[in-house]
């Protein structure tokens, strides 16, 4: 798991409506520029990209950017919006807050992984972070309070005796972070593994490996 981004979190291919922003040119609107720029800031990098660079990939002026958002930072605020809203709404899920730790812990992996894949551009851009604005430094505080919850379910698991008690628990958080995460590096939505295969595979590898015996 910035500041002033959208309080609606749509998925990027959503046919909700789109965050609140200034009306644009014709042929593009603030969802359409959004997604052309967190490519563009996954391709360069957010510190790289330029908004010559932003308008190039666009075909359309400088200036008609401006119609759209009032800076790259704010680009950056609603794109990162979109990964942390994602995350952060698996914690509203009944299914959280139900059963034993470790089926709540597995629900969150089948969940983040969910996010992840749906909001690949997004999420990609969030885990990509240096921490070099205060939109960058505001939206790492907010994922890493998602890591510290995950983090307190292991222990819950482990308290209970669902979950192995012979791995340090910390090696455990960075396993299971670093596995789901490196999806982002490899995973190519539209192929034979299907988002729901994914979880089922992060999940099998996961906790048949953590499981007490």
């Amino acid at each position: 798991m910035p500041s002033a981004a959208a309080t609606e979190t749509p998925g990027p291919d959503s046919s909700g409506p789109a965050p609140a922003g200034r009306r644009g040119r014709p042929g593009y609107d603030q969802r359409s520029v959004l997604k052309v720029a967190v490519e563009v800031f996954n391709r360069h990098g957010y510190d790289a990209t330029s908004m010559g660079i932003l308008a190039e990939n666009l075909g359309i002026s400088k200036s008609a950017i401006y119609h759209h958002v009032p800076s790259k930072e704010d680009l950056l605020a609603l794109a990162l919006e979109q990964a942390l809203g994602g995350l952060e709404s698996v914690w509203e899920a009944p299914e959280v807050h139900e059963g034993t730790a470790e089926h709540r812990l597995e629900f969150v992996v089948r969940s983040t992984v969910a996010v992840l894949t749906e909001r690949l551009p997004f999420v990609t851009l969030l885990l990509r972070l240096r921490g070099n604005t205060e939109t960058e430094r505001k939206a790492m505080e907010r994922r890493r309070a998602f890591d510290r919850k995950v983090a307190e379910l292991i222990d819950e698991a482990r308290a209970e005796g669902t979950l192995r008690s012979d791995i340090d628990p910390r090696t455990v958080s960075r396993l299971l972070f670093g596995t789901i995460n490196s999806i982002v590096e490899w995973y190519r939505p539209g192929g034979a593994l299907t988002p729901e295969k994914l979880a089922d595979d992060v999940v099998a590898v996961l906790f048949d490996g953590l499981r007490a015996g």
